[in-house]
């Protein structure tokens, strides 16, 4: 490897790239135009022996070595951007000299970002790993945790590249945080450096990060939505949320009815489509933008949806690999997905409300509600240990004659209190049913819409949006005349 003019075995955006048997979906992550990114305050965070030629201690070895950063780990832009898109079919190989580095690494391949990637780790570092790929085919992503510093770090890399294969993608964990160093070690074509202490998360989203297609990086938020038992109306709260998200939010929402036997979203908003989501599911290899745009129902200017054929003529056993085929083909036209899932537990509506980037529980002040609320918090807690936990929303409360669990005691129980608590109110409900309308359109300063405002305001990340109080002569309709 010449210094002057680095050729590595690993590089960024090479035509030798690795690449997916998809590629349409998943692709390469690069830093724009070849270039480094910015720092902040980049002046003051440079060594003053920066500019001398490389090979003349360009890291100031020589020199007192200056400040840490904030402690504060030095990642390029792409690894810096928090992404919730999952990796690929790839083979991710880690060469460890901590041993919590290790144990770190190992941690994350079970989370669901990670759950298609073959990973492998391996104490040793840089050593480990020139060692191990002299005699066997490289990952697609080789991770190097090393204490080495300077010319020795920059020497051993050298040997690495010689035996590494063409478009393997290397990330590494260092031990000094070095501006210079970082700049150099992007030069040779690293992908990312990082130095601790990182976070679980922080790991998992540079390693997302390298593999967004930078053709089509964007993908949008999917909300799950599920009940704790059957008719407590979480599929009127899905509804009720897409609608919010849209309309309240401003923000375009897509929702996907799930419940293909018997399915409500079309009753909801008064829909009779030619086609649903069974269309879809059905065939997901066929699923593209032009496919979406002919099905779509188009509800709003911002809120469209795929509906379910809610028949019982013929049963749909379909593998879970097709909803996620399918989910994952909406959220790149979509900003917010929201999946109306029924109260059912097969392997698709598990794998589907694992994969979810947000999981919304709605239950009543039940006791079977309060079980199987804490059953589905403890699995997602547990298969999902590096996500935001579970959103439970209480419903139907405050039905007549009926003993119910006080919120307290429902909330101490639960370990976790709920983000809303929608009242049992049988006359709102159903004039929106009836009338094929959404609660903030019936009564946009009821207790439950505001409710579902505020939800769909902290899913979205902004803030509530204040409605319009009705007027007198909203109230009273001849006065509008």
């Amino acid at each position: 490897m010449n210094h002057s003019n680095p050729d590595p075995a690993w590089s960024l955006g090479t035509e030798d790239d690795f690449v997916l048997e998809d590629d349409e979906t998943f692709g390469i992550g690069e830093i724009e135009g070849g270039e480094l990114p910015p720092f902040e305050n980049e002046a003051a965070l440079t060594p003053a022996n920066e500019s001398a030629p490389i090979g003349e201690d360009p890291y100031g070895l020589s020199a007192p070595v200056h400040a840490p950063i904030a402690a504060m780990p030095i990642l390029s832009r792409e690894a810096t951007r928090s992404t919730e898109q999952p990796v690929p079919r790839i083979t991710i190989h880690a060469a460890c000299e901590r041993p919590d580095i290790a144990q770190m690494v190992s941690g994350i391949t079970s989370d669901r970002r990670m759950a298609r990637a073959e990973v492998t780790v391996e104490q040793g570092g840089i050593e480990a790993a020139v060692v191990r790929f002299a005699a066997q085919a490289s990952p697609n992503l080789l991770i190097i945790d090393s204490l080495q510093q300077g010319p020795q770090l920059l020497h051993n890399l050298d040997r690495l590249a010689e035996v590494i294969e063409q478009g393997t993608k290397v990330v590494i964990i260092g031990a000094v945080n070095d501006i210079a160093l970082f700049r150099e070690l992007m030069a040779r074509g690293v992908s990312e450096y990082i130095v601790p202490p990182v976070q679980p998360l922080d790991m998992i989203r540079v390693i997302c990060s390298l593999y967004v297609n930078p053709d089509k990086p964007f993908a949008g938020r999917v909300i799950g939505v599920i009940g704790a038992r059957g008719g407590i109306g979480s599929s009127t709260i899905a509804h009720n949320l897409a609608w919010s998200i849209a309309e309240r939010q401003e923000s375009n929402a897509t929702l996907l009815d799930l419940d293909l036997s018997f399915g409500t979203a079309a009753l909801d908003f008064n829909q009779d489509p030619a086609q649903n989501i069974a269309d879809a599911l059905m065939s997901p290899d066929r699923v593209d933008d032009v496919f979406l745009e002919r099905v779509m129902t188009k509800q709003t200017q911002r809120l469209q949806m795929l509906t379910a054929p809610a028949t019982l003529e013929r049963e749909f056993e379909l593998d879970p690999q097709s909803f996620e085929m399918v989910i994952d083909r909406v959220r790149r036209t979509s900003p917010f997905v929201v999946l109306d899932l029924p109260h059912v537990w097969t392997s698709w509506v598990k794998h589907t409300l694992l994969a979810a980037d947000d999981a919304i529980i709605v239950a009543g002040p039940d006791l079977a509600s309060l079980r199987n609320t804490k059953n589905i918090i403890d699995l997602l807690k547990a298969m999902r240990p590096y996500d935001s936990p579970p959103t439970v929303v209480l419903s139907m409360v405050g039905v007549p004659k009926r003993p119910e669990i006080p919120f307290k005691d429902f909330a101490d129980a639960l370990g976790a209190e709920p983000v809303a608590s929608i009242p049992f109110d049988p006359q709102l409900f159903g004039l929106a049913a009836n009338n094929g309308q959404m609660i903030g359109e019936v009564a946009a300063q009821s207790k439950t819409a505001l409710a579902l405002d505020a939800l769909a305001a902290s899913l979205t990340g902004r803030k509530p949006v204040e409605t319009k109080k009705a007027s007198l002569t909203d109230k009273i309709p001849f006065l509008k005349r």
